[in-house]
């Protein structure tokens, strides 16, 4: 019998399935086997989803339920491979070549990635309730008590950790988990306990604050567990190697090996230092680039204006996209602008919360800005408030919604995709497309001049402005591309990844050491540049494939409308060489200057 949610999305997204082929029918009887165990196993991901069936379920990660769960995916792994997909209509044929994938990304996250023996990261944030309260799916009160019984298995997660890690561990990752522990155990203590505290039945709230203080306990706990065991031992042995790295890559069908990459993200580092150079120039030839970097920073709004004006620029940013047909936005509905919710606001600088494909409750859709915190001295908000200076407001709207994450949301749940196609997503697609878009619509002109010839030397500025804001975040991505591959098989370490991108986009010694921390323990952060390569490669090609009918309106709708899939069953999907379908090499940035 199919999984009952998954088989009404399958059919509403396919029309009637009567007329299955055998070799149809039998994939999807052993995808919705697979897509049921899957998400019975991460019931935090289904709920994520919209799927309210694992409402307050939790897996305790030890040592029989991983063997248990490497065993699921072999077994899948292999049925899938046994089947042929030359039999399988194109549908079909598209969401087992996407199973797959997804199924080598689990299974090296497992082996290669060795994140339940290696990385005490994956326990001390293990208890990720947050969903819970950011959507209102049902009420608050059922909320804490889903919330409630997840937090009662927090000593059993926590003991599995001690026994399923290492002796000796990572000293980036041990670091890392100690203030994830020590900020999981903040944030239940303080604001799930402030939400919960809303509650009016006595009963609930007194099972939460039973089971809040016994998850504290236990996260402070193995935080000095942490801290005591296994720091003083902790070695730099964070790198995958090359083979795993390679690995990776090949589960998200990419068939290039790391120094490929690597020559490509260097060549495009050294193009985009150009393009910043050019920018600041304008603004002022006598400037230093770090200077140049800080000016921008000078505009920004009041702390009372901030969210009002990230509000007028965003839909003036959303204005020009509909006014340039750049993507069809397939919505009148806004995502709406507010305050970063309490919880969120010491990691969150902005963000994109959309509901799950399969919500039908909680819909509403959230642009999430920081706002300056009372408490802050006054340096302390100006710093802020400059790194949300007018131009990186735009920018990250850009990326953050339309036509980036926003919209790709949008996209995603207006198309006929399956509802496997719509469940499992990928990295460089996701993040690849909304990187994309930053460089995509200032080429089409947003915030520059019409004719910078003509134009006064306040609006060349200006764009030159925006351009520089554009590009810093471009550095900062090549930055992650060419440290992950330099961390991970090149024995860089995380002293000199930090300087890397101090000396490349231009950051301070903080938050460059930040980014080669994250480095170690997210290698796949090279994706924003990688997919968005990979799409500017894509374009070029379909561009070529259509000749006088492209338009770049078609090219983005035709992309957002199969899913979330790897660049490389996208290239299948659109191009009709099969020649050019492994062909995911950009020969340069595509960039139109």
């Amino acid at each position: 019998m199919r999984f009952p949610l998954l088989a009404l999305a399958l059919a509403a997204c396919s029309g009637a399935m009567a007329v299955e082929s055998d070799d149809d029918a039998r994939f999807h009887r052993l995808a919705d086997e697979f897509v049921a165990t899957h998400f019975a196993w991460r019931p935090l991901a289904g709920v994520a989803l919209g799927w309210h069936q694992y409402d307050g379920q939790f897996v305790v990660p030890d040592a029989a339920a991983l063997a248990e769960e490497k065993q699921r995916l072999q077994r899948f792994e292999t049925a899938f491979g046994e089947m042929s997909g030359n039999g399988l209509s194109p549908d079909a044929r598209r969401d087992w070549q996407l199973l797959r994938s997804s199924i080598a990304g689990e299974r090296w996250a497992l082996h290669g990635q060795s994140a339940y023996s290696r990385n005490p990261m994956t326990y001390a944030g293990g208890l990720e309730v947050s969903v819970y309260l950011k959507r209102s799916f049902k009420p608050l009160p059922e909320r804490v008590a889903d919330i409630t019984a997840i937090l009662r298995q927090a000593p059993s997660l926590l003991e599995a950790a001690r026994r399923n890690l290492e002796t000796v561990l990572p000293k980036p990752f041990v670091e890392t988990a100690i203030e994830v522990a020590g900020g999981t155990a903040d944030f239940l203590e303080k604001d799930v306990a402030t939400a919960a505290a809303t509650v009016t039945d006595a009963d609930v709230r007194s099972a939460f604050d039973s089971a809040k203080a016994t998850a504290v306990t236990a996260l402070r706990a193995y935080a000095d567990w942490l801290k005591k065991e296994k720091l003083p031992i902790a070695d730099g042995s964070f790198a995958l190697g090359r083979e795993h790295f390679r690995e990776m890559l090949a589960a998200d069908l990419i068939d290039l090996a790391p120094e490929q990459i690597l020559e490509l993200g260097m060549r495009e580092l050294h193009a985009e230092q150009e393009r910043f150079t050019a920018a600041a120039a304008i603004i002022d030839p006598k400037l230093t680039l770090r200077e140049a970097a800080a000016i921008i920073q000078r505009e920004h709004p009041t702390a009372e204006g901030l969210i009002p004006d990230t509000r007028k620029n965003l839909e003036a940013i959303r204005q020009f996209v509909v006014k340039r047909r750049l993507v069809t936005i397939p919505s009148e509905v806004r995502a709406r602008v507010e305050e970063t919710l309490p919880p969120f606001r010491a990691t969150s600088f902005a963000s994109m919360d959309t509901p799950g494909p399969f919500e039908t409750t909680a819909t509403e859709a959230y642009y999430y800005v920081t706002p300056v915190e009372p408490h802050w001295t006054p340096q302390q908000a100006a710093e802020w408030l400059g790194a949300f200076n007018y131009y990186a407001i735009d920018v990250t709207g850009i990326h953050e919604a339309y036509p980036g994450h926003y919209v790709q949301f949008l996209a995603l749940n207006a198309s006929a995709a399956s509802a496997i196609a719509k469940a499992f997503g990928n990295y460089a697609f996701i993040e690849g497309w909304a990187h994309y878009c930053e460089q995509m619509v200032l080429d089409e002109g947003y915030g520059q001049p019409a004719d910078p010839a003509t134009a006064s030397r306040e609006d060349v500025v200006r764009g030159a402005k925006m351009r520089l804001a554009q590009s810093s975040d471009a550095l900062l991505r090549l930055c992650r591309l060419c440290c992950s591959i330099r961390l991970h098989t090149q024995g860089m370490s995380v002293d000199e990844a930090a300087r890397f991108f101090a000396e490349n986009c231009y950051y301070g010694e903080k938050p460059a050491r930040s980014e080669a921390v994250r480095g170690t323990f997210d290698p796949g952060y090279l994706y924003y540049t990688l997919g968005k390569l990979m799409l500017l490669k894509l374009r070029r090609d379909w561009q070529a494939q259509e000749g006088g009918a492209f338009t770049l309106q078609r090219f983005h709708d035709e992309c957002l409308r199969h899913g979330m899939p790897p660049i490389r069953l996208l290239r299948e999907i659109m191009l009709k060489d099969p020649a050019l379908w492994p062909a995911v090499l950009p020969l340069d940035s595509g960039r139109r200057d």
